[in-house]
């Protein structure tokens, strides 16, 4: 057998290359090179942390004092806790948890800053390429505000807050995008202290977004 092969290397090569195929599709297999790549996870099924923040105007008639507010907010949204609608073309319509830490400064008014949590559903309209969507919350939560004697300004610390919101999402990359929406927030003590003077203000927010 062995003089059938003028040249060593020639019966290596006879031996070796008819198993190489088997160990190299092994090994292919062990590392994962063979196995398919996961699909891509929709951004609505993952997490959102964003940070907002813009102007708002006194607009209602609870107070005379025209405040004037920056809402800045640090907001968690959860994966989509319901699918209402999806179809095969990608548009999907959802519901998401969203919580909210309320970092307001007032800059018009006899209060100085406020304080709060915020809690909401977030119903999302996503387009079918998943670089789009819009969204729309309506919520409220508690807060605390640094109250004075003026008459018109807040009656106590303790505040409770209402809000909603109607924005734009749109996607800079795979986890970043950026927000836009108009924002209308209310703040009133619930009527424990009278007179119970409230703020209703209307106005923008500018953020960006990470998803995780």
């Amino acid at each position: 057998m062995f003089r059938s092969f003028r040249h060593p290397l020639a019966f290596v090569l006879a031996v070796a290359l008819p198993i190489l195929p088997a160990i190299a599709g092994k090994v292919a297999t062990k590392g994962g090179i063979s196995q398919a790549a996961p699909a891509p996870v929709h951004p609505a099924d993952r997490w959102e942390l964003t940070l907002e923040s813009g102007y708002l105007w006194n607009i209602g008639s609870n107070t005379p004092i025209d405040y004037e507010i920056v809402p800045t907010q640090l907001t968690l949204r959860t994966p989509a806790q319901w699918v209402w609608r999806e179809d095969d073309s990608g548009r999907r319509l959802v519901v998401r948890g969203r919580y909210s830490l309320l970092m307001e400064t007032i800059t018009a008014g006899p209060e100085d800053y406020y304080i709060g949590l915020a809690a909401a559903p977030s119903i999302e309209y996503w387009f079918p390429s998943a670089a789009t969507s819009l969204f729309f919350s309506v919520g409220g939560g508690v807060g605390l505000t640094n109250s004075t004697n003026v008459p018109g300004g807040q009656g106590q610390d303790f505040t409770l807050n209402w809000f909603a919101q109607l924005g734009l999402r749109r996607a800079l990359t795979e986890n970043t995008s950026l927000l836009a929406g108009a924002y209308f927030i209310h703040h009133s003590n619930g009527g424990q202290t009278s007179p119970n003077p409230g703020i209703d203000a209307l106005g923008f927010t500018l953020g960006v977004g990470w998803r995780f």
